[in-house]
């Protein structure tokens, strides 16, 4: 798996994992838990390693960015 696919990919764990934490916030609700049979169960612990994973894996991009001395929304201007 080339780094750009992995990128799209914990990007989008990252998405799932921030949208999952908003419906907790506004609606106690771990949709994750619900769908997967509780926050103990084994596919929803291994979704919220996997979303976890993708964050650290996330911050390398960012280091990147933050060295470069730019980030990606400011190289369209």
């Amino acid at each position: 798996m080339n780094v750009k696919a992995l990128n799209l990919i914990t990007l989008i764990l990252i998405i799932i994992g921030g949208i999952n934490w908003l419906l907790v916030g506004l609606m106690q609700l771990d949709l994750v838990a619900a769908i997967f049979g509780g926050q103990n169960s084994g596919p929803a612990r291994i979704v919220y390693i996997l979303v976890g994973l993708s964050a650290l894996w996330q911050l390398v991009p960012l280091a990147r960015a933050f060295s470069a001395g730019e980030t990606l929304a400011e190289r369209g201007r």
